[in-house]
Formats: C-alpha cells, structure tokens, sequence
C-alpha cells in the first residue's frame, strides 16, 4: 500500500518529530509512505479568518501536489477538515460566483482521500495494536475538529488502550474546546487563555504525565499554559507514542 504524508505547516515547521514519527510507525505497518515536496499551507488560516478567495490557489496547489495517491494521510484533525469539509465549499462558492467548477472539480477528487492519521489507522488498515511501547501515564484531549468535524469518536482512545505499558487515565471534561482554535486565540486572547487554563487543570488533576492530543496546534497552546503554571505535565502527539516500541523507544 502506498500512502501520502500531508505533514501540514504546523509539523513541518514547529514539530517535525510528529512527520518522522507518522513514516516510521506507517513504515512499520507495511505502508510504502512519499511526501510530495510541492505541498505547502491548506488555506485554512485564510479560509477561517475571511479571506476564502485567498485561500483558492492553495486549494489548488494541495490537489495538484497530491494527485494519484489513494490516500493522502495526514497527522491533524483540522487540516483534514479543512479539505474534507471546506475545499467542496469553495468549489460550490467558485461556481456560485461564475468562476467555473474546476476547483470544485478539484475538491472532489481530493477530499475523499484524505485521512487523519486515527482514522487512517482504523479504518483502512483496521489495526488498533500497532506493536507500540509506552511505559507511561497518559490522558487524552480530543481537539474539536477531529472530534466534531471527522467525527474520530473513540478510534485515538482505542489505539491508545493498546499501547503495552501505556496506562490510559479519562480526562474530565474531555469534549470541552481548549480554546485554540487558529485565529481565534489570536482575535480572543483573553478568551483563548481562560478556556485553554481551565483544560490545563483538568489535565493535571488526573495525575497523568503525558497530555496526548492529535493537533499539534492544540497541543501547543496547552504546553505553553502548562509551562507557564508549572505543571509537571508533558504534551505529545498521539503519532509519537504510537512510532514507540521496546526496541526504539520515544527519547
């Protein structure tokens, strides 16, 4: 099987550890993995704050960049929804406005294509047991775009209660947003702050040591809340535990 890896800007440019992670534990399972040098940003930072008309060409880019791949797989919740659900809106809204169908022609193909990386796991290689080692106490935060959007519901929780050492602890109030959110951290700080605060107490009320996520981008607002509070929690990404074994554990 051959796969795509849609790294997305975040990993590429903050948590490279979570691209590696995503090839080794793919690699492992007998997915032949690429990764098209042309891929680049989805638009979903333009497409949240407004300006749908730029985020087209990206659109444009990110079909051409992953054509002819049966699946494209990609380590964020939020990328994938952003092509799944937004890249069809586009196309509608292109047309709509006299533009032509190719971008919706385009978001089409795309979208059913792509995979967050729980779901790729599931329910194309149907594995929960990846033959990962985790010696370590962690509790889970289900980003909203995954949760709400993909519709993961308890494929990451499954994959993670298979992990051998790995012992799972629930997280109170687990379905609550962190308050991330892209842009909206950046338009409600104070907000974005308040939502993210009461998540990193509830975090670190379960005695966990590891914060477990499947959006870097949430994961790292929670970190930075952590860190400024002093919690003795870590955060990581779900593809990093899941690329553990005994033999090549996570350093």
């Amino acid at each position: 099987m051959r796969a795509a890896l849609f790294v997305t800007c975040v990993n590429d440019a903050l948590y490279p550890r979570t691209g590696i992670a995503v090839v080794r534990l793919l690699e492992r399972l007998g997915v032949t993995v690429d990764f098209p040098a042309a891929q680049t940003c989805c638009g979903q930072p333009q497409y949240n704050t407004g300006y749908r008309h730029e985020a087209e060409p990206l659109l444009r880019r990110t079909a051409e960049a992953f054509a002819g791949y049966p699946y494209v797989v990609t380590p964020s919740g939020s990328c994938a929804a952003m092509i799944r659900e937004h890249y069809p809106r586009i196309g509608r809204r292109a047309a709509a406005e006299g533009r032509g169908g190719e971008l919706g022609a385009l978001a089409r193909e795309l979208a059913p294509r792509v995979y967050e990386l729980t779901e790729f796991l599931v329910d194309v290689l149907g594995v929960t047991d990846v033959g990962a080692y985790f010696p370590h106490t962690v509790t889970y935060h289900p980003s909203c775009h995954g949760l709400r959007g993909l519709g993961l519901g308890d494929r990451p929780r499954r994959l993670l209660a298979a992990v051998k050492g790995l012992e799972l602890v629930e997280l109170p109030g687990a379905e609550e947003c962190c308050g991330f959110g892209g842009t909206f951290a950046v338009k409600n700080p104070d907000v974005s702050a308040a939502m993210g605060t009461d998540k990193t107490r509830s975090a670190a009320a379960t005695g966990a040591q590891v914060l477990c996520g499947a959006d870097n981008s949430c994961l790292a607002h929670l970190d930075g809340l952590l860190r400024r509070a002093g919690a003795p929690l870590r955060t990581l990404h779900i593809a990093e535990i899941l690329a553990a074994t005994e033999e090549e554990p996570l350093t």
